[in-house]
């Protein structure tokens, strides 16, 4: 498990100190994706630097694996940190190394025998899909290749925490996808826990289990992905989530008074949000049929998250007020949320 205990860190600068971490308190359990997400400047990086002691708090205690890392000398240190391995935007492979090499770096000095050495990085090796790769070079490999080859490295003296630091920035989408799509593979079949710093809310929505959204060095916001996402409290979370859906773009229209959500008297344009309870219901046929209200939809969005259908539909509903009234109730009653955006 991982904790921190009301991290701060502050960084001394000739024109002002930088509050980078203000009072964090997190605990990421064995074995989970937990997500560390906000915007450029948010803190989330300096936070994750802090797990390993690449920066040191200015305050605060670190326990990994039930190690107080910030109380350790220099020499403990060096030993608790070859359990936490990490990756990085920019890959950080040496360019006059081979694939082989990069990998086999870190197992320089451990007590492996060189036929045990070698049978590891074959073994990473054909983990990551490259095994047709070890005597290439980084400037022979893609960018999703490279990273493979930094997530290999980052494995080599079988962590048990994996932290990823604006890990697929870098990479275009169908290559974050693979990527996200490997870190999930790897911490199910070894159960290692792995922290994932991004600013991409998508990212977070594909493969965490729990998230945490920082602003101005705090964590706003955090709990189960699917709970933030069903119900997010904090103003910076519900702009993140907006990112992943084209939902947004209907308030754009609302705003621009197009036709497209145009409304005549009698009507109004609603928002549905749904989630796993009330998408088990027929609930828009239910409204037509039991509260003669009339459903028109004008945009949905529906998606999957930790297997469980979340998502918002925009309509328009037609019918005498009292009718529209008891329908919004209904809905209401079975955990729609309800966003009367026109009428």
């Amino acid at each position: 498990m991982i904790r921190l205990e009301n991290i701060s860190k502050t960084f001394n600068t000739k024109d002002a100190d930088v509050h980078a971490v203000r009072d964090v308190t997190l605990e990421i359990q064995d074995g989970e994706i937990f997500g560390i997400i906000g915007f450029s400047g948010a803190g989330k990086s300096t936070l994750v630097r802090c797990i390993n002691l690449l920066e040191r708090p200015t305050k605060g205690r670190v326990f990994v694996n039930g190690a107080e890392l910030t109380s350790l000398n220099e020499k403990e240190l060096r030993n608790e940190r070859k359990k936490i391995g990490m990756i990085f935007q920019h890959f950080n492979l040496m360019s006059q190394r081979t694939v082989y090499q990069n990998i086999a770096y870190p197992l320089k000095g451990s007590k492996l025998s060189k036929e045990e050495q070698e049978q590891k990085i074959l073994s990473l090796l054909e983990l990551i899909d490259l095994k047709d790769k070890k005597d290439a070079y980084p400037s022979q490999l893609s960018g999703g290749q490279k990273q493979r080859v930094a997530i290999a490295r980052a494995l080599a003296n079988d962590p048990k925490v994996l932290l990823c630091d604006e890990a697929t920035s870098a990479l275009d989408p169908q290559t974050t996808k693979s990527i996200l799509k490997l870190l999930k593979s790897i911490n199910e079949k070894t159960g290692i826990t792995i922290v994932l710093i991004t600013h991409e809310m998508a990212v977070v929505k594909d493969i965490c289990d729990k998230v945490a959204v920082m602003e101005n060095g705090c964590v706003v916001e955090e709990g189960p992905i699917l709970e933030v996402f069903s119900h997010p409290k904090a103003k910076i979370t519900k702009n993140f989530i907006a990112t992943t859906s084209s939902i947004s773009h209907v308030y754009e229209l609302v705003e621009e008074h197009s036709p497209v959500v145009d409304i005549q008297k009698g009507q109004r344009l609603v928002k549905l949000n749904y989630d796993s309870v009330s998408t088990s219901k027929a609930l828009i046929s239910e409204v037509s049929r039991n509260f003669h209200v009339d459903t028109n939809i004008v945009f949905g969005n529906v998606e999957i998250i930790q297997g469980s259908p979340l998502g918002d539909l925009v309509v328009i509903f037609s019918g005498k007020h009292e009718d529209i009234d008891q329908a919004i109730a209904y809905l209401e009653k079975y955990e729609v949320g309800v966003e009367v955006m026109k009428q």
